[in-house]
């Protein structure tokens, strides 16, 4: 069995819209290999994300997915923890979007 790789990203990026929910999680690792815990941070204009991945050596390609979102969503103030099985970089995209917009509505 091959370990888990980590990844660690701090991203600039425009602050969240806060919302009543202090966090929210998307998604599970059986369904769609991904699941996705976003929390509040005091960084209003940073957004981190830890990334725990079975698909080894693709840290440019996350880097390059979690670079678009930051820039195309207004995700600063947030910590990011995405858990993967092997989660194609469109399946992360869509995700990452709806969980940021569940955590906007305040959905938990």
């Amino acid at each position: 069995m091959t370990a888990m790789e980590t990844l660690n990203f701090r991203l600039e990026s425009a602050p969240a819209e806060r919302s009543g929910a202090s966090s929210t999680l998307c998604g599970v690792v059986g369904s769609g290999n991904l699941e996705i815990l976003l929390r509040q941070s005091n960084e209003p204009t940073v957004c981190t994300v830890e990334v725990k991945t079975a698909a080894r050596g693709f840290g440019d390609t996350g880097q390059a997915v979690l670079d678009a979102f930051a820039t195309t969503h207004a995700a600063g103030g947030t910590r990011i923890a995405i858990n993967d099985m092997g989660a194609t970089p469109a399946v992360v995209t869509l995700r990452l979007a709806q969980t940021l917009s569940d955590y906007q509505r305040g959905r938990r």
